[in-house]
């Protein structure tokens, strides 16, 4: 980014006054609290906090009025707390400012030998741009176009190239026992998602009951042609029975075990599944593509490079990153969050891997101000728990945002409360359905064992718009989302609704 110079100048004094305003200190910050925030607005909020579901654990928050700059609530806005998901909107706002929201991911297929005739001499390449988004129908437009080309046949290999990234497959302190989980996907520059909801490096699998109570269900692969191996089975459960689905992959493979039962009457439904090595897969879905083509690779699907001579035969581009962001923020797509972390780093600084983005995150951050307090970024998409953020940062960047050319295409993908539009509302769409906050409310959600979180934006009646963020870190037992969610109201001026602890709505399936 290409820094004003006036803004290199106002940095550190907007800094210190923020600084000021967030510590408490300061005759500024303490005239505005005296004469602008009503004192009880603070007491209930401060209410809200005492929560029993909030007994021992670690609670931070604060919201400023971006129309005044006002802060008109803090609760130990530098503490430093595990983010979650709200993470993600550090790494789009990056991704927007180094990228550009007009990047797009592309993926190519080569020809590493000569033509003779119709036969290619040599091996074919499905070289991978890192493109998150990359569908089997994509795959079969390029093994269309590879056919387009005059090539019949292959006399050498498949080669799978995922050279763009490193070949490091997942992230710092991601749990062991959630690597066949959706949301934890080996990260690959040649990977491979199954629907529009872009989980790349994933399989899908539907699930249909049998026709009565004890039978198998039926089971479907998407994409069938994936090299996934299925045992065990799922039961047909008696009608109104529980579903209790699991599909287990066992550790270094891509062999699925599956275990428990649907509902005869529960219709069908869908699991998602992480594979082992998604370069492999997505070459193997390509062979067949190519095969369905008339196109005949004599040779093995094997990982390689692409020679720096080999000639494109066919090249499929992503929609750019604009677009991408509403499926990224909307669904807290935790894959679409590290291929542009390792996409930042191989365009920014020649290297794609997690070290070389996150140093350029860091960079972009600190030019721009944004450091307000300590922090920690592992990751791009919050699941390690070695990140580490405070809510001050975390306003300090939904303020920054709101002053670039980029912004509305940011906003836009925030999940929005109550709207029950699926890449509308996202993680949001059955939470404050119902309150004042419908549709008033753009926000990121963020939640993981011991951990919920909410950064945004919030549209009040009187035309102000506030920025906030609520961490909660550390607590047992009952989830305290109602809290948060009763902090959202009584900034609308809901008191009554806050009192009683908020409007629970239905949590988001999964981890966001």
């Amino acid at each position: 980014m290409r820094s004003h110079p006036v803004r290199r100048l106002c940095v550190p004094l907007a800094a210190v006054l923020a600084a000021l305003l967030l510590t408490g200190s300061g005759p500024l910050a303490e005239g505005r609290s005296r004469t602008t925030v009503p004192e009880s607005l603070s007491a209930d909020l401060d209410r809200l906090f005492e929560d029993q579901r909030l007994t021992g654990a670690q609670a931070s928050a604060l919201v400023t009025d971006t129309a005044t700059g006002q802060v008109l609530y803090r609760r130990s806005p530098g503490a430093l707390l595990l983010p979650a998901s709200t993470l993600k909107t550090v790494t789009a706002a990056a991704a927007l400012e180094l990228l550009g929201p007009g990047h797009r991911f592309g993926t190519d297929v080569l020809a590493a030998g000569r033509h003779a005739g119709s036969t290619l001499e040599g091996d074919l390449v499905l070289r991978g741009g890192g493109d998150p988004s990359l569908l089997p129908a994509d795959l079969d437009t390029l093994a269309h176009g590879v056919a387009d080309s005059g090539i019949t046949t292959v006399s050498g290999a498949l080669l799978a190239d995922a050279s763009r990234y490193d070949g490091v497959p997942l992230g710092p302190n991601w749990a062991w026992d959630d690597q066949a989980a959706y949301y934890s996907p080996q990260i690959s520059a040649l990977t491979l998602a199954t629907d529009t909801d872009y989980d790349p490096g994933t399989v899908r699998l539907t699930l249909t009951p049998g026709g009565q109570a004890g039978l198998p269900a039926a089971v479907r692969l998407t994409p069938q042609e994936a090299p996934v191996r299925l045992s065990g089975r799922i039961d047909t459960g008696s009608a109104g029975s529980e579903r209790s689905v699991d599909v287990g992959r066992q550790p270094g493979t891509n062999d699925l075990v599956l275990t428990g039962s649907v509902p005869s009457d529960g219709g069908t439904s869908e699991e998602w599944v992480a594979v082992e090595n998604p370069a492999e897969v997505s070459a193997t879905v390509f062979a067949a593509a190519l095969a369905r083509h008339g196109v005949t690779v004599r040779g093995q699907v094997r990982a390689g490079r692409a020679p720096a001579d080999a000639a494109v035969l066919a090249h499929h581009d992503s929609a750019p990153l604009s677009a991408l962001l509403v499926p990224f923020l909307k669904l807290s797509n935790n894959g679409i969050a590290e291929h542009l972390v390792k996409e930042i780093g191989r365009v920014r600084a020649g290297s794609g891997n997690w070290s070389a983005g996150l140093d350029q995150i860091t960079a972009f951050v600190h030019r721009n101000g944004l450091d307000v307090t300590p922090a920690r970024q592992a990751d791009g998409s919050g699941l390690s728990r070695h990140n580490l953020m405070t809510t001050q940062r975390l306003c300090q960047l939904l303020e920054f945002a709101r002053s670039r050319p980029w912004f509305s295409t940011w906003y836009d993908a925030l999940p929005v409360a109550g709207d029950p539009r699926r890449m509308v509302g996202g993680t949001l769409a059955g939470r404050l359905r119902g309150t004042a906050a419908q549709g008033r409310l753009h926000a990121k959600t963020g939640s993981m064992t011991g951990v919920d979180a909410l950064a945004g934006y919030l549209d009040r009646p009187d035309g102000h718009r506030l920025v906030f963020t609520v961490l909660l870190n550390n607590f047992a037992g009952a989830g305290p989302r109602p809290v948060i969610d009763a902090f959202v109201l009584r900034l609308l001026g809901d008191r009554t609704r806050a009192a009683a602890g908020g409007h629970p709505g239905r949590a988001p399936h999964g981890w966001d």
